[in-house]
């Protein structure tokens, strides 16, 4: 008997790598980490803004306090091969979310093989992956819209799963502190 194929509609790939520098407050060193995220992805970054105004951290409503990029196809595994090199090919198991997609944090931008510059400083960054399977556009698409069915959204199990086997990754159990 053959031997049976796989499904090529239930492989997942990286739909987008979503990377977010926050600093806390406008100006200088805000400009200086859109340029960090320019040197590390090649495009431009968005920036956000402070949905309220918290007088501890003298942040006001709407002032810009971070910039973020999306980074989609060949170059976005580029960057989380790099990234979980960092993090050793580790993650917890709360990094992953039930929709399907996981984040991690990077303390320095340094570590992803960009070069050190006095003038910039260090910042560190959240990235987020989001995984799909071919097929979903189905439920974005302008013209006759469909949902996707419960079987072929992705699930956390999964996820876990094909980052273990895409990268050799490690899932780190959560320990529980008991008073």
């Amino acid at each position: 008997m053959a031997a049976k194929k796989e499904n090529v509609m239930r492989t997942l790939a990286v739909e987008k790598l979503v990377i977010n520098i926050c600093v806390g407050e406008s100006g200088d060193r805000l400009v200086r980490a859109a340029k960090v995220l320019d040197q590390l992805t090649g495009q431009d970054g968005v920036f956000g803004k402070a949905r309220y105004t918290v007088r501890t951290f003298a942040i006001r409503r709407n002032e810009r306090i971070s910039v973020w990029c999306t980074v989609r196809g060949p170059k976005a595994l580029e960057i989380i091969e790099a990234a979980l090199k960092v993090k050793e090919y580790e993650l917890p198991e709360n990094c992953f979310s039930n929709s399907g997609g996981f984040g991690f944090g990077i303390d320095e931008h340094i570590d992803l093989g960009i070069k050190y510059d006095p003038s910039t400083g260090i910042y560190g960054m959240d990235l987020y992956v989001v995984l799909r399977r071919p097929g979903n556009r189905v439920a974005f698409r302008k013209r006759k819209t469909g949902r996707i069915g419960k079987n072929h959204k992705v699930t956390k199990a999964e996820s876990q799963k094909w980052f273990q086997d895409t990268f050799d990754g490690v899932l780190l159990k959560r320990k529980r502190v008991v008073y």
